[in-house]
């Protein structure tokens, strides 16, 4: 059987030393750990979740990124300053769609277009996507529709593009969209040095997981024989930290996927390799 990974030992320089890092979605999973590897990277961190947590948070703030004023009054209270983003918090795709696509894509555009005001020059933006982001430009037209798309608009836009008949496809979509607009905004904020990108995870056992398997049944369970194990937060987190640093200045604008292969082989498949 294939050893799992434990990068919770690595003892690197200190990569986000004086750097201070907000980190959505820190109270569990890949969030939680990324809070953690930057507090031990150097860095300090800006917590945000809706449940509550003193670990490896500097400092914590409660916050449903679901609802617009909510957003706005947490932009209000965040510091100036900040050295980074990390959008981590999601939700799954057993939950409705609807909530689905307000927290993991309107929301998360919504608190970054309102932060990057506040952000130091030459901050990072990363962005939590995923390996079900991979078919992307099989869905053009939905992700142009969603451009624009604001918190009163998204019941309506799941109805009309049936994203709330397809088992799932609420959360695939949020982020082969997020994987989209990550590339649209490559050079949004060149002149100030800010850049934005994404990293994609494939399965990983986190709290969620199961939600995952429970929605696409012999989909998840097929795709799950390919790979040797799921991926653990402690093999992500290392990334998203890298992206965080000064070391990842150019680039920008990219999906960097961490899925054990999965994606590759995709690709194979798809090409005939």
């Amino acid at each position: 059987m294939a050893q799992k990974s434990d990068n919770s030992g690595l003892k690197p320089k200190k990569i986000l030393k004086g750097k201070t890092i907000i980190v959505t979605g820190c109270s569990s999973g890949i969030g939680w750990e990324t809070a953690r590897m930057i507090k031990s990277y150097g860095g300090d961190v800006l917590g945000v979740d809706i449940n509550m947590t003193t670990d490896h948070v500097d400092e914590f703030y409660k916050a449903d990124l679901s609802d617009k004023a909510t957003i706005e009054a947490l932009v209000d209270v965040l510091p100036d300053g900040a050295d980074g983003l990390a959008n981590i918090a999601g939700l799954p795709p057993t939950l409705p769609p609807e909530m689905v696509v307000k927290v993991n894509l309107v929301g998360l555009k919504y608190l970054t277009e309102l932060l990057v005001p506040k952000l130091a020059d030459g901050a990072s933006i990363v962005n939590l996507a995923s390996l079900a982001g991979f078919g992307w430009p099989e869905h053009i037209n939905q992700i142009q529709a969603s451009y624009d798309l604001d918190f009163h608009e998204v019941e309506d836009f799941v109805r009309r593009y049936g994203i709330d008949q397809q088992q799932g496809r609420s959360y695939f979509f949020s982020k082969e969209a997020l994987v989209v607009w990550t590339m649209k905004q490559r050079w949004a904020w060149r002149d100030r040095g800010i850049r934005m990108n994404a990293v994609s995870p494939g399965p990983v056992d986190t709290p969620i997981l199961k939600d995952f398997i429970q929605t696409l049944g012999e989909r998840a369970e097929e795709d799950m024989k390919v790979m040797d194990r799921p991926g653990e937060a402690t093999d992500i987190a290392p990334v998203v930290c890298f992206m965080l640093s000064d070391a990842s200045q150019w680039m920008r604008g990219i999906n960097l996927p961490v899925d054990g292969g999965m994606s590759s082989h995709l690709l194979c498949k798809i090409h005939g390799l």
